[in-house]
């Protein structure tokens, strides 16, 4: 509507001025004021409009936009019939009523019955239009002229009520399109190997939330490891009431076949993105990410189910109602529930799921009887990238980080980094990275019992919002991209052990 209301307020006055010094042949002289008045008035009803447009609602627009149409409509229509018809030696060629009859429904979309009335209305005006120069002193017009003028407009008023149809039926194909369920997808997040994430908005309740959604591939169908994953997902995240996972709302078949479920839209940055652009933690803060990491892995060991994928990227750092550096985990994808069955065909034989640069050795080796002590070791590789700014490694490859991971011991934190780490707490990370699940803290509530026994200054709500104010006047905004570990959690790595 803005544009179009800027182009027709800029062009109107333009050609009523041309018309009015370069008046068209045989013009009677009220016809020549009515030529530019016009357009003059034609200007005025587009700045008015668009000034409205700054003030309005959409929707209020939209039940304005047929009245602005047709009163545009009228103005054109007496500016081209200043040159009356019957005087005319040659035709000034098709009115430009037929380029806004055709263009204003397809640039202004609205109802079908709107835009008929509308259309018909306008298409009145070159009748109306004329008129008003014959009342003005112009001859009438034989009908054979008459015909000749009006039958352009009567050919574009239908060309217009059809084409406005088929946008229409199209706008509602992509509506639809993008409605699940109760939700509106507002944008695409990503994309990646498990399907697309978007922002989307609650029609009734106007609450904010992300969609994970797989769609149907060319043929048709989703791969059944594909969703039995996705579906693992949804079901054990949506089990667990710890608030520091993510809550998950919904979770459904779209008509088109695509699954999906519905999560809340977080604002903040997964800790991999906080390092990279920030740096390394203080290790009082990360001990204050650490021990909420594992209330969340706690109730999940509980109910026997082992993450599999613990990294920063699934390590949301949120502004969570008025708490600062509130932790959510992400992305349960590659869940593993510890003595079911069905869990062991999840994963073909050779091939490890997960993330290479924070996988426990029992995990690359290709084992299929490791447990919740798995997840306590990517967390000690959390705890190392978060303390240090680097992996636990520097392989070259997936394959060479699962090798590392199998055989290599790691260098302290400290020794990779000039920045002082407290004794205790490299100690108690070191502990998490023992090759054998039985020298590792044992669950993750003993692990977040001893992080906060750790003699160390607290990260407290003042330090954090000094933090947050200071990244964002570094940045536009730290939350400019909401979860954008959702982001990231849409593709993950795996690798061929052996």
């Amino acid at each position: 509507m803005k544009l179009v209301c800027m182009a027709s307020s800029v062009a109107a006055p333009l050609i009523g001025l041309v018309d009015f010094f370069s008046p068209p042949a045989n013009a009677t002289p009220i016809g020549r004021w009515l030529g530019f008045g016009a357009p003059c008035l034609g200007s005025l009803n587009s700045l008015t409009m668009l000034w409205l447009c700054f003030r309005l609602e959409p929707r209020r627009l939209i039940d304005m936009a047929p009245a602005f149409q047709v009163l545009q409509g009228f103005f054109i229509s007496v500016y081209y019939h200043a040159s009356p018809i019957a005087l005319r030696d040659a035709s000034r060629g098709w009115s430009p009523l037929v380029v806004w009859l055709i263009v204003f429904p397809l640039l202004v979309p609205n109802t079908r019955r709107r835009v008929l009335i509308a259309t018909l209305a306008t298409a009145a005006m070159d009748v109306v239009g004329m008129m008003i120069h014959v009342v003005a002193g112009a001859p009438l017009p034989t009908l054979a002229k008459f015909g000749r003028s009006f039958l352009p407009v009567a050919v574009s008023s239908v060309l217009a009520i059809v084409l406005s149809r088929i946008i229409h039926a199209l706008n509602q194909e992509v509506k639809r399109a993008r409605e699940l369920g109760s939700y509106q997808l507002v944008r695409a997040i990503g994309r990646g190997g498990m399907g697309e994430v978007w922002q989307a908005q609650h029609r009734l309740l106007a609450r904010p939330a992300a969609i994970k959604l797989i769609r149907p591939d060319a043929s048709g169908g989703i791969s059944s490891d594909t969703l039995a994953r996705f579906e693992r997902e949804a079901q054990a995240t949506a089990a667990l009431c710890s608030p520091h996972t993510v809550q998950v709302y919904d979770f459904g078949i779209t008509e088109e076949g695509a699954f999906y479920y519905v999560m809340e839209l977080l604002s903040g940055m997964d800790a991999d993105t906080l390092v990279r652009r920030h740096g390394p933690m203080p290790p009082e803060r990360v001990v204050h990410v650490l021990a909420q990491v594992c209330g969340s892995l706690e109730e999940a060991h509980e109910r026997d189910l082992v993450h599999r994928d613990i990294k920063p990227a699934n390590i949301f750092v949120c502004r969570y109602g008025l708490e600062l550096d509130f932790v959510k985990v992400l992305d349960f994808g590659l869940v593993k529930s510890l003595g079911v069955a069905a869990e062991a065909g999840a994963t073909a034989v050779g091939v490890v799921a997960g993330t290479p640069e924070y996988m426990a050795p029992e995990v690359a080796r290709g084992e299929r009887t490791f447990d919740r002590r798995a997840d306590l070791y990517s967390l000690g590789c959390v705890a190392y990238r978060l303390l240090s700014g680097k992996p636990v490694f520097d392989s070259q490859s997936p394959i060479d980080y699962l090798i590392d991971h199998v055989r290599s011991v790691p260098i302290r934190p400290s020794g990779r980094t000039g920045l002082a780490i407290p004794a205790a707490l490299e100690d108690l990370v070191m502990e998490c990275l023992e090759k054998d699940p039985a020298r590792r803290p044992q669950t993750a509530g003993e692990l977040a019992r001893r992080l906060r026994a750790l003699e160390l200054p607290p990260w407290t709500h003042e330090r954090a919002r000094e933090w947050w104010a200071a990244a964002a006047a570094a940045s536009p905004d730290p939350s400019e991209e909401p979860t954008r570990s959702l982001r990231n959690s849409t593709g993950r790595t795996v690798a061929r052990a052996g």
